[in-house]
């Protein structure tokens, strides 16, 4: 409307614009590494679902494999595909397949693969088992909640049974959580929201966990049955065997 003596106006606010998305261009650039910083320092300090993961896989599942007489790194090394598969899914679900035609490779017995694996999705959830109890005790720490040991140890028989219907994939755990802390009526349920902004990293650990735990569990069961191949094994650990496994899946 008022013409020509506009034009100084619009271009200032061109150049403003300019200044602005640059900025944005900034900020977009540096948020990544200021998240990667924040989770860092939050897994860091408060990361104890992750601590006690770590410890249950080199401490208590490593002490099981050294008793049946197969090691854990060779193990580790040779799913190693479906690890990552499931750190980016933070699904077990997703590497199902993949993970039956791998330990019948590394020596179990096709039926054995074909019960314990399923199977084990649904009853062998050691990662979520750990997740619900350390949620537990986090919530009732931040809401001054004090629970007796009676009730301590009654939380932790509810969710070592209640972790068994939890499905493999991303979210179960945290809906588990819920309906469990409704029936113990420890808290009200609209505490476990503080958890609903980090339940996608616990999720991470707790798959990768209950993948673990499954392959091994299907090798125990595969060698206290004299069903365990020691020839297939030892060629699965085999650095060539482990890529060409990888290349077939």
């Amino acid at each position: 409307m008022v013409g020509g003596k506009a034009l100084l106006l619009l271009q200032s606010f061109d150049k403003l614009s300019k200044v602005f998305f640059n900025i944005m261009k900034i900020v977009m650039r540096l948020a990544p590494i200021g998240a990667f910083g924040g989770m860092a320092y939050s897994v860091g300090t408060y990361g104890s679902v992750y601590l006690t993961c770590f410890l249950f896989i080199f401490v208590v599942l490593n002490a099981i494999c050294r008793y049946y007489k197969f090691s854990l790194w060779s193990y580790l090394k040779y799913i190693r595909q479906e690890i990552l598969i499931v750190l980016g899914t933070s699904s077990s679900e997703s590497a199902l397949p993949s993970m039956m035609q791998k330990m019948e490779a590394f020596g179990c017995k096709k039926s054995i693969v074909g019960l314990v694996i399923p199977t084990g999705y649904s009853f062998n959830l050691d990662g979520t088992a750990i997740y619900l109890s350390m949620a537990v005790i986090f919530l009732c720490q931040v809401f001054n909640i004090d629970l007796s040991i009676w009730q301590q140890i009654t939380v932790l028989a509810v969710l070592m049974v209640t972790s068994k219907g939890a499905a493999g994939v991303t979210g179960s755990g945290f809906i588990v959580l819920a309906s469990t802390l409704t029936a113990l009526k420890i808290m009200p349920v609209e505490h476990i929201v503080i958890l609903l902004g980090v339940d996608r990293f616990m999720s991470e650990a707790r798959a990768i966990t209950n993948l673990i735990g499954n392959g091994i569990a299907a090798v125990v069961i595969a060698k206290s049955e004299n069903d365990f191949n020691e020839e297939k094994y030892r060629l699965a650990i085999q650095p060539d065997a482990i890529e060409r496994a990888e290349e077939n899946i």
